[in-house]
């Protein structure tokens, strides 16, 4: 009984600074102005959710999340209004994910998603970036190598390929970021597909990029490894950067990390002049 009520106080002392690591994380920046949410159809006939924050800017940054997480989840909210600084933001929910319908299949169908997004910002936008995290940053490389109808794009934590990924979700620095994370409402949002996909392996097709890109990953990233990063960045013939952060794990956890040196890193990318 004695040890049930040591864990019960561990468990309660634990979500208590779960809540503190969220306010303390996210409640930043408070977006004053209308944030519109939207549904665009995908080729397949998809319909795909996303909220929109215009602040009068002639170029737009599309983010796109990773698996498990969406346009809603409280680290995209704050990023998408941290970035709404300087751009107008686009973020999406791919198939199967929040407010999105669809199923999700890996990075398999998920370039229709991207591309129904593309298509509409550059009906109205000057200059047209992406950020992909992730399973988003796979999506965002497979799709530009097929396109290229862009004006630049930054990939974080992207694996090479989706049967490669580590994915050692028993450390400590895989699950604890998660659980810090955790929303209840978006984990019930979540439909994977259960079907097997072929998927393309961004390796294979990253050469094919003509897009000016940056590549970003953790030098400890439990999930995907930096490796991926760094192989896809020696094969990309495109203008091309690679940074690795010093002690950073995966994908938006390298926001939370370190917030303000993220958005600049990535603000300057996109605003240098080529």
């Amino acid at each position: 009984m004695k040890k049930i009520f040591i864990y019960c106080a561990i468990l309660f002392l634990f979500c208590i600074n779960c809540k503190a690591y969220a306010s303390d994380s996210l409640a930043v920046y408070r977006w004053t102005r209308p944030m519109q949410e939207n549904f665009l159809t995908t080729s397949d006939n998809i319909k795909i959710a996303v909220n929109c924050y215009n602040s009068g800017h002639k170029d737009v940054l599309i983010i796109a999340h990773g698996w498990f997480m969406t346009k809603d989840s409280g680290v995209f909210q704050d990023l998408s209004e941290r970035f709404a600084q300087n751009f107008d933001v686009i973020t999406l929910d791919f198939r199967g994910h929040g407010d999105s319908s669809g199923a999700y299949t890996f990075s398999a169908k998920e370039t229709k998603d991207l591309a129904a997004v593309v298509n509409y910002a550059k009906k109205h936008y000057e200059k047209v970036y992406i950020i992909g995290f992730s399973l988003g940053a796979a999506t965002t490389l497979i799709y530009t190598a097929k396109e290229n109808n862009v004006d630049k794009i930054i990939v974080v934590s992207p694996p090479s390929s989706f049967e490669k990924i580590e994915n050692h979700m028993w450390r400590k620095e895989a699950w604890l970021p998660t659980l810090k994370k955790f929303e209840f409402k978006r984990y019930l949002s979540v439909r994977p597909d259960l079907k097997m996909y072929k998927k393309t392996a961004p390796i294979d097709v990253v050469n094919k990029i003509t897009v000016p890109t940056m590549f970003i990953a953790g030098d400890h990233d439990p999930t995907v490894y930096p490796w991926h990063t760094e192989n896809l960045y020696e094969k990309a013939v495109c203008q091309k950067k690679l940074k690795l952060f010093k002690d950073g794990t995966h994908a938006e956890d390298l926001y939370l990390e370190d917030k303000d040196y993220f958005v600049q890193i990535c603000t300057d990318w996109f605003k240098q002049q080529d």
